[in-house]
């Protein structure tokens, strides 16, 4: 008997060193840190950045080279680029004058800014700011009171002077003679002028918009009064420093408003006209703040003329969007049109398409009253439809001229062309709906810049497979110069591949969703590779991100030459197609799209044997982060590990614009509330598998008590889990080499079986 048990056990072990447990060594490590894009991109050459329009349509522009980057400029009437200046002759004298050594084709890594006239151009240096004399060749420092003047300050558009914040009150510095005068007093803590705050966002620039007569000023006082405050102290030795600011939540009862004001600069002195009306709800029809990243406050335009003022309300769920105009001499606002949706208002993506056509009394306003995103053409005076602009299955984007002389509008579109629904391309049509014109004919996502005429564009086009082509088009889209494609020929020499375009069936057995899927080089069809969801749940983006061509997409290459099959998909409930697709799981965010990521994997393996369905991880940052928590907390039978960065896990935790955009007003009722679906504690009981949460302990965005709701509870519910707090980090920690490696190594250790190298240092920028 004893010898028939050493026997079968025998027998059992012989699978068991058939498949015996991988090795991942350090040589491996290295070799997939070779896909991160500070390595890959410097095998790329020819890229075309940094667009600037000068005078005449000429353009501006950098290319890189293997050695760094160049500086071309266009000029429409010649034949080809020509290098904008002497590169290695500006790096002398730039070199001297800074007293020290730079190359020539290293200049574009120093904040680069050329001068509208195209005459100068200046840089940061390790000694401040240099302006060079593109025609002498002569550099000198710009003087520091010039550029403390520019430092958070919005200059008006005569570029005479600049508006900044001081003490809570609005003040105007004069450029020429660096006079500075107060153009408000009676700002306070809590309720200042122009302050730049949502809560999860702060910055010391104003939020304001100049009039383009350069006359007056439209801004806010900024109503912070009763708003709960947010926490964190600093992590050192001694006493730590707190950092302490407003930041509404879901359901307070004060949020910040917007007390609109139009300052004039008159010569008798500033006056300041309150808008007749009540105090609007921090709130916008495209972001979770009042202002975009420069600063630059949404939802205001001034008319040409600067004699009128319109603006849009939203209502504090975002159901409801007013176009108002304003007289900024008295004060008077008057509605001219509002719609309501039963989920949320958005005018557009990414930028605000609405605009007034003061000259022929008319507004251009974008709505996804269809189902799909278009223009429609208002009487601004009675407020009445005049009729549909665009038309069909297929989304408006960004709005980038309008000509009232030829009536025509130019603007991105998505949707429209065969193939992949989320390329954008450049349209141009009537304001009669008449005339759709395709500028931009290649299948490929489209990336443009409009010359401040409007005569000429600048086109690149790319696809996640395709490297990018760049030209110079008229404005009917007829090329006028080549400007070279991207050569990736270094890249392919090092054993770059691109990642895999995947289409998959949503939940619904219906809806196409569109994804890449990242597979090892030395891929081995007759292994079986684990498998890993990329995800960004939405609402405001989705997991892929941009469609044009990137030699790296964060580190999910990477993870792939580590023995992975990493996919990512756009669920249901993230953007860009049709306006029921985005509202998919409104009220609901506790879904995250989780059911479409589990039916994409579920195809692909059925399409691919070497993919384990019995081994998933999971991982994502910030929306990302809440979700890959959900998704092993709420289907633990399909995911078995789970990564968690600086996770949302309970939007009541979260600022109030986000959660109440999303999921709707918080209600209560019975001891339950309708935010309960999306809380990751509340199921934090359902943990089965592995996982490890991270944030970071000064975190103003998604501030860490966030993950510490989720601690809490999975202490309570008596789990084993994995905690790491990064000391002094923000929300950005994302791409630190030491979160990779851990990372890494959990994905590793816990899905691949293997033990990954000990204290591995990722290195996440090749060496020149």
């Amino acid at each position: 008997m004893r010898s028939t048990r050493w026997l079968l056990a025998f027998l059992l072990s012989i699978p068991l060193a058939a498949h015996a447990q991988p090795v991942v060594t350090a040589d491996d490590y290295a070799r997939a840190e070779r896909f991160l894009s500070g390595h890959t991109n410097r095998l790329v050459t020819g890229n075309v950045s940094s667009p600037t329009w000068l005078d005449g349509d000429r353009l501006v522009y950098q290319r890189s080279l293997a050695e760094g980057a160049e500086f071309l400029r266009i000029d429409p009437n010649a034949p080809a680029p020509a290098r904008a200046f002497d590169h290695e002759r500006l790096a002398a004298a730039l070199s001297t004058a800074a007293r020290t050594t730079l190359e020539p084709f290293g200049l574009a890594t120093r904040g680069a800014r050329v001068a509208a006239d195209g005459r100068s151009i200046s840089f940061d240096v390790e000694r401040g700011r240099f302006r060079c004399a593109l025609d002498t060749y002569s550099c000198a420092a710009v003087d520091e009171r010039e550029v403390a003047a520019l430092r958070d300050a919005t200059r008006s558009p005569d570029g005479r002077r600049a508006a900044f914040i001081r003490d809570h009150n609005l003040w105007v510095r004069d450029l020429e003679s660096g006079a500075e005068t107060p153009l408000t007093t009676d700002g306070v803590e809590d309720f200042g002028y122009a302050t730049n705050n949502a809560g999860w966002v702060r910055a010391a620039g104003p939020v304001l918009v100049w009039s383009p007569d350069s006359t007056k000023i439209a801004t806010f006082q900024h109503d912070g009064r009763g708003v709960g405050d947010m926490y964190l102290a600093t992590t050192n030795v001694g006493h730590p420093t707190l950092e302490a600011w407003k930041y509404p939540l879901p359901g307070d009862e004060h949020i910040f408003r917007l007390h609109r004001v139009v300052i004039h600069l008159d010569a008798d002195g500033p006056r300041v006209v309150r808008l007749q009306m009540p105090p609007d709800p921090h709130r916008s029809t495209i972001s979770d703040h009042v202002a975009d990243r420069t600063g630059a406050w949404l939802d205001v335009e001034w008319s040409g003329d600067s004699s009128q003022l319109a603006f849009v309300s939203s209502s504090r769920d975002h159901k409801q969007a007013t176009l108002r105009m304003a007289d900024p001499d008295t004060g008077a606002v008057r509605d001219v049109l509002s719609e309501t949706v039963d989920t949320f208002f958005e005018s557009g993506a990414g930028a605000v398409n609405w605009h007034v056509l003061a000259g022929s009394n008319e507004v251009v306003w974008f709505s996804e009253r269809d189902n799909w995103g278009h223009l429609y053409l208002y009487d601004l005076a009675t407020g009445a439809l005049s009729h549909q602009i665009t038309t069909g299955s297929w989304n408006v984007l960004q709005v980038l001229r309008i000509d009232e002389a030829s009536r025509t509008i130019v603007f991105t579109g998505a949707g429209r062309e065969p193939g992949d629904p989320y390329f954008e391309y450049l349209y141009r049509i009537g304001l009669d709906g008449s005339g759709l014109e395709l500028l931009t004919p290649e299948t490929a996502n489209h990336t443009v810049s409009l010359s401040p005429s409007g005569r000429f564009f600048l086109d690149t086009y790319s696809t996640p497979t395709m490297p990018s082509a760049s030209v110079l088009r008229d404005a009917g889209g007829r090329p006028a110069v080549d400007l070279g494609r991207l050569d990736i020929s270094a890249l392919h020499a090092m054993g770059w591949k691109p990642p895999i375009p995947i289409t998959v069936t949503a939940r619904d057995g219906l809806t196409d969703l569109h994804g890449l899927m990242y597979t090892p080089t030395n891929l081995d069809e007759s292994r079986s590779y684990p498998i890993l969801n990329y995800l960004y749940p939405g609402p405001q983006s989705g997991s892929v991100g941009s469609r044009s061509f990137r030699a790296s997409r964060d580190d999910k290459q990477s993870l792939a030459e580590l023995g992975f099959i990493v996919v990512e998909v756009d669920a249901l409930g993230t953007p860009g197609r049709s306006k029921s697709f985005h509202e998919a799981y409104y009220g609901n965010m506790g879904d995250n799209g989780l059911p479409d990521q589990i039916a994409a994997i579920k195809q692909l393996a059925a399409r691919h044997p070497w993919m384990d369905l019995d081994r998933v991880g999971i991982w994502g940052h910030s929306g990302g982060g809440f979700a890959s928590t959900a998704g092993i907390l709420r289907y633990p039978e399909f995911y078995k590990v789970a990564v968690s960065g600086a996770g949302n896990h309970d939007n009541r935790n979260y600022e109030d614009d986000w959660g109440e955009k999303w999921q709707g007003l918080l209600m209560e009722a019975d001891d339950t509330t309708n935010y309960d679906n999306q809380a990751n504690q509340l199921v934090a009981d359902k943990l089965q598998g592995k996982l490890l949460l991270a944030h970071g302990t000064m975190d103003s965005n998604v501030p860490f008590y966030n993950t510490l709701l989720v601690v809490d509870a999975l202490i309570a519910a008596n789990k084993d889990f994995d905690l790491l707090l990064l000391p002094n980090r923000s929300h950005g920690f994302g791409r630190e080499a030491y979160w990779m490696r851990r990372r890494w190594d959990y994905f590793v250790r816990h899905l691949l079986g293997a033990e990954p190298p000990q204290g591995y240092e990722i290195t996440t920028e090749a060496p020149r």
